[in-house]
């Protein structure tokens, strides 16, 4: 079972929250990138979440398809079956997901959950994330609980978001007068509406002024206190228990004392795209300039196939990411922190 179940997945973020470390969320676009992530996570023997994206899922259909939901079920599928030949387990989330995109990526990716465990089969996904920052809280909110609501049903963990974070990805942009930081109020009313949902679980992405992307140093300004801001003010309004399983969005290009700030105050999962995508493509920008006459028919030649042959890129591309999946693992404090056994039995 190396694709968490929802126990496993449980004891992950248990683990991560109690020994002080966060797991890197890698989002994908294709098999080669999947197993690169899978390959890092094991070589570092950590735990790890691989996740999609709308723009990522339609993009793994094919260009002549682009169906967010088909390409998600394509990567998740495959990542079921070749997750069983490594010794960690991953959990398979889906990111960022607007109110105008969850009845056209969220919601079927539920009911072909709800469809895979009324015959016996095990979740397609672990865990979804509904956006809904762009929306006044209450109407954020008024959508989150009741997907959690279904979601606690068929063993779904959901994400949500307060507060926006800045930059741009998978084509959908901050604004100007976005919301990067997010308050107290926003984290107590949330805790509010979504821990009266018994038996459910759910993380919380808040912003602290993450911004998706890498920009210079002294472009972005990161307020981790914030995490703890927020931290303290459900604990005095609804105690220990309540404590919040933060997601750090946006953090490509932080620095370690940021991320180190950010999960004493309670981060266990940390998302990872521009990063890994450069990882990715700059291995195969390295294998082209370096074979530029091999890879290219140049001056009426053929070039060599041992160039331009594209498994010969995509393994280095491979390799990379995975090297860059397990600099991020160590960044996070998370070698070694695996729960899974060959004996069927976690770790403790």
């Amino acid at each position: 079972m190396p694709v968490a179940d929802y126990t496993t997945y449980c004891k992950m973020l248990d683990r991560a929250r109690e020994r002080r470390f966060a797991y890197p969320a890698i989002n994908i676009t294709s098999l080669t990138m999947a197993n690169g992530v899978l390959k890092g996570l094991a070589e570092s023997g950590s735990d790890g979440i691989i996740q999609v994206s709308t723009g990522g899922a339609a993009f793994a259909s094919g260009s002549s398809v682009k169906d967010m939901v088909l390409g998600a079920i394509s990567l998740a599928e495959h990542v079921h079956r070749v997750a069983e030949r490594y010794p960690i387990y991953v959990a398979l989330h889906t990111d960022h997901c607007q109110a105008d995109k969850l009845d056209s990526f969220v919601l079927p990716l539920v009911a072909e959950t709800e469809r895979r465990r009324a015959a016996g089969l095990p979740n397609l996904f672990s865990s979804h994330m509904f956006d809904g920052s762009a929306l006044p809280l209450q109407e954020n909110l008024d959508i989150a609980v009741p997907l959690l609501e279904r979601f606690r049903k068929s063993d779904l963990i959901l994400e949500i978001e307060t507060g926006v974070v800045g930059g741009e990805e998978d084509g959908v942009k901050a604004g100007a007068s976005a919301k990067l930081y997010t308050t107290p109020e926003d984290t107590l009313e949330a805790a509010r509406r979504l821990n009266a949902v018994t038996g459910s679980r759910y993380l919380l992405a808040a912003t602290f002024g993450n911004v998706h992307g890498v920009y210079k140093p002294g472009h972005v300004t990161l307020k981790p206190s914030i995490l703890k801001e927020c931290q303290d003010a459900v604990v005095r309004m609804y105690g220990i228990g309540s404590r919040f399983d933060f997601v750090f969005h946006g953090g490509s290009g932080s620095s370690a004392a940021e991320i180190s700030e950010a999960i004493s105050y309670g981060v266990v999962k940390m998302n990872l795209d521009t990063d890994t995508q450069y990882a990715f493509t700059r291995a195969v920008a390295d294998h082209i300039f370096r074979n530029y006459a091999g890879v290219l028919k140049v001056d009426g030649e053929v070039g060599r196939k041992a160039d331009y042959d594209p498994r010969a890129y995509l393994t280095m591309a491979e390799a990379s990411l995975a090297e860059r999946v397990k600099q991020a693992v160590k960044d996070l404090g998370g070698s070694g922190s695996t729960i899974f056994s060959s004996s069927g039995e976690y770790h403790s």
